[in-house]
């Protein structure tokens, strides 16, 4: 359990930025496991488990409104899942837990180099160099995620910073 500002107990959240997430099974069952609430997110309608724990949030079409949803909520007591790396500078800003869908953690120290990295990448994008995508997601990416995400339930859990 986590505190809210005034004190009382809420569970850890998990907010997962879910169009093209391919760890949306993963988070649901590491967050049962630890009493945590999930907010699937996404701009249309898709398939969740109906469980409690579980809200599936459908915001408007547009350009970042599911982002701007997560990043208006995320606090230090939540988990931010998301490959989206504005939105996880965002969220990293706010003191949430971030996480790549591979199990990489974004934090303050290491968000500076994932956005220079993702703005260089854009720029080579749009000159027309070639440079190939990130390799496709595999079992071990799961594995890493599996981990990284219960390690950061625990540590906000126990009243710690996000980890490393």
């Amino acid at each position: 359990m986590s505190y809210d500002d005034d004190g009382s107990r809420r569970p850890v959240a998990v907010y997962v930025d879910a169009d093209a997430c391919p760890v949306k099974a993963e988070v649901y069952r590491v967050a049962e496991r630890h009493g945590a609430r999930v907010f699937v997110v996404s701009n249309s309608p898709m398939m969740v488990p109906r469980d409690a724990f579980i809200e599936r949030v459908v915001v408007p079409a547009g350009p970042d409104v599911a982002d701007d949803w997560i990043a208006e909520r995320a606090t230090a007591r939540d988990v931010v899942v998301t490959a989206d790396i504005p939105l996880a500078d965002r969220c990293v800003k706010r003191g949430a837990a971030v996480l790549a869908p591979n199990g990489k953690s974004f934090t303050a120290a290491t968000i500076g180099m994932a956005l220079a990295t993702r703005d260089l990448m854009d720029g080579l994008r749009g000159s027309g160099e070639v440079t190939g995508g990130p390799r496709p997601f595999g079992p071990r990416d799961r594995s890493e995620f599996l981990g990284a995400l219960h390690r950061a339930i625990d540590r906000i859990k126990r009243g710690l910073p996000p980890g490393r």
